[in-house]
């Protein structure tokens, strides 16, 4: 199973966000979740502060282009496998320094990859 971080994970569960971490629970990924509130959604801890998770395979980006920029250097030294980027995330920018950094960049959808097996 793979590690995974949510970044930009929300407590509403009409979120794609908060519906991705239970979806991963319910497959048996690991999970951790980075938020701009803290709580819990489906035994996961959401936190606010950037803590430097070890064996990260995954992060997962529910944050638009312009609020990832503050994450760049974060991300980074999570130094994950890959960083999927769901609708609404696109990021060319960030694209090309994880590229730099030889992160596997995956623009997709995390509850599609899930449904199909794919993830």
């Amino acid at each position: 199973m793979k590690k995974t971080l949510v970044l930009g994970a929300s407590l509403n569960p009409s979120r794609y966000s908060n519906l991705a971490i239970h979806r991963l629970v319910a497959k048996g990924h690991t999970t951790v979740a980075v938020g701009l509130k803290e709580g819990e959604v489906a035994g996961v801890t959401i936190t606010s502060k950037k803590e430097l998770f070890k064996q990260l395979d995954t992060i997962t980006l529910y944050l638009n282009a312009k609020r990832q920029q503050e994450y760049y250097n974060y991300i980074l030294a999570l130094d994950p496998k890959r960083v999927i980027f769901n609708p609404g995330t696109e990021n060319a920018e960030l694209y090309h320094l994880l590229e730099e950094n030889n992160i596997e960049v995956e623009v997709a959808c995390t509850l599609v990859l899930l449904g199909t097996d794919q993830y």
